[in-house]
């Protein structure tokens, strides 16, 4: 995210110098555009309160400083009114944020034709124009993940597992000295190797080149669509011509994934019969209709699953790691549990899901370093009535503000504190395996909402934690780590509603001593 402000910043300056004309002229038509939005928006939305001011210009001033403010705004605002529902000013919008438990339930259980997750998800991205229509009207590839992908998990472990192995020792070789390591871009190399060993498999999966292109188009989509949402509908398609580089890219990655392609329908053609290695692109192929069947279509398909993948894990694992280099002490116990449940399983699915540390250690990070403070967006197709009398107008923008479920006191002992293991001992209090569940990193409910709640429930999530489970019982038992100053955690970038681990920040390796 810190580099895609970046690249916004740097579209901007190209258009002042090419056409300083063209972009006071967008300026403009964009300023009236938003101030005309919000005009609107304000007088239907006047019963419910607001953080900040309600007059249009003031509050689209204020949605800039949401970038620099947003975690703080919301998490005071509602300690400050103790309300169920307020409004805030987005770049482009008010959005209408709910907190209590019994609104996020309707929230989760309110089907897509009445509150859309779906068309938020395209609004926000503007994804007609950055991933392409095909993914926006058919996302076939939603049920793939969430449902082939997770099956074929016990299959796929020793996959990463053997994957993880080798992009560590090259990206971070154990050596007996301590070395300093950038950790985001870092883990983002490893995330992408690994997620790739199970999208399109080995030997592409190592090509540094194709791994730098799919890190590069998430940021092509998310720079364009900050762009695009910001502009008047019918601008849309020419500012896209004039800014974006999606093409391109897709473009580019063609290069790598036609002879695969190609390759793989062969093997189709000539044995029908054979078993197919499990993975994504197979899955596609097996899937898609018609024109999904083309190159460039299932080119897209695989570009926006690593969109979906690879910055999402990376940062999880970046926060992740920043804890444990900051609090060394608890390698020890990390390792002792891996070490013996590896003994036992080896490294399978099954020895994933006896890592309660592991798995605990990670969900506290979740729980203090949330992707964003406010998920779960929906758009409402119509009125919108909630039993507790929230009335939210049609095409207004809804969303959970998480923090205050994650930092709740009544529900968390000391909640601001990192207690890496706060997960194993809450299990430990109920009365059946079943019930002690809940508290997996996996599971999903209105006090645990890292990964949204319901139905629209981050599909790939059993992937994604097998994955940061798998990496870190790897660096625990391959390696010591600390912080450059002792027990100081690099500090996290809040950009608008977003929490960024520091881009900046470096972490010292070097191999396991005890």
């Amino acid at each position: 995210m810190y580099s895609v402000l970046g690249s916004i910043l740097d579209t901007g300056r190209e258009t002042i110098s090419h056409n300083p004309l063209l972009f006071i002229g967008l300026s403009s038509v964009c300023y009236w555009f938003l101030l005309t939005k919000y005009t609107g928006q304000t007088s239907k939305l006047k019963h419910i309160a607001a953080a900040g001011s309600e007059m249009p210009v003031l509050s689209l001033l204020q949605a800039g400083a949401f970038l620099a403010n947003g975690r703080k705004i919301i998490t005071e605002t509602f300690k400050k009114w103790d309300k169920s529902a307020f409004k805030f000013p987005d770049i482009t919008e008010w959005i209408v944020v709910v907190s209590d438990p019994q609104s996020i339930d309707e929230l989760r259980k309110a089907p897509e034709n009445v509150l859309s997750s779906m068309i938020a998800f395209d609004q926000s991205l503007q994804v007609k124009y950055t991933m392409g229509e095909r993914v926006s009207k058919n996302p076939y590839h939603i049920p793939i993940v969430r449902a082939q992908l997770t099956r074929a998990l016990p299959q796929l472990v020793p996959e990463v597992q053997d994957e993880l192995e080798d992009a560590f020792k090259q990206f971070i070789p154990p050596t007996d000295d301590w070395t300093s390591v950038k950790v985001v871009d870092t883990i983002m190399k490893v995330v992408g190797r690994a997620s790739n060993r199970v999208f399109v498999g080995l030997p592409l999966c190592r090509d540094p080149d194709y791994i730098k292109l799919n890190v590069q188009f998430a940021v092509d989509v998310i720079q364009c669509g900050t762009i695009l949402r910001i502009m008047p509908s019918f601008l849309r398609p020419l500012v896209n011509l004039l800014i974006s580089n999606v093409s391109k890219r897709t473009d580019d990655a063609m290069k790598y994934l036609v002879p695969i392609f190609q390759a793989r329908r062969e093997e189709r053609a000539n044995s029908p019969q054979a078993p197919r290695s499990p993975d994504i692109l197979n899955w596609l192929m097996d899937e898609a209709k018609e024109d999904e069947l083309t190159d460039s279509a299932l080119t897209t398909r695989l570009l926006t699953v690593n969109f979906a993948a690879i910055h999402t894990s990376s940062m999880a694992f970046s926060h992740a790691l920043y804890h444990l280099a900051a609090s060394p002490e608890y390698l020890k116990p990390l390792r002792e549990e891996v070490e013996e449940v590896v003994s036992e399983e080896g490294w399978t699915k099954a020895a994933l899901d006896k890592m309660v540390k592991i798995d605990s250690f990670l969900k506290e990070t979740q729980r203090l370093h949330p992707l964003s403070s406010v998920m779960m967006n929906r758009v409402a197709v119509n009125d919108y009535h909630f039993s507790n009398g929230l009335f939210v107008p049609q095409g207004t923008t809804v969303a959970v503000a998480i923090l205050p479920a994650h930092l709740n006191g009544d529900l968390y002992e000391d909640p601001k504190k990192f207690d890496p293991f706060r997960f194993v001992k809450m299990k430990q209090h109920e009365e059946t395996e079943a019930a002690a569940k809940r508290f997996d990193m996996t599971s999903t409910n209105c006090e645990s909402l890292g990964f949204g709640h319901g139905r629209h429930a981050c599909p790939g999530r059993y992937f994604a934690v097998s994955e940061l489970k798998l990496m870190l019982a790897y660096v625990v038992t391959h390696y010591d780590v600390r912080c450059k100053e002792e027990g100081v955690r690099p500090e996290d970038m809040w950009i608008g509603m977003t929490c960024v681990p520091n881009p900046k920040g470096e972490v010292l390796f070097r191999k396991r001593q005890a």
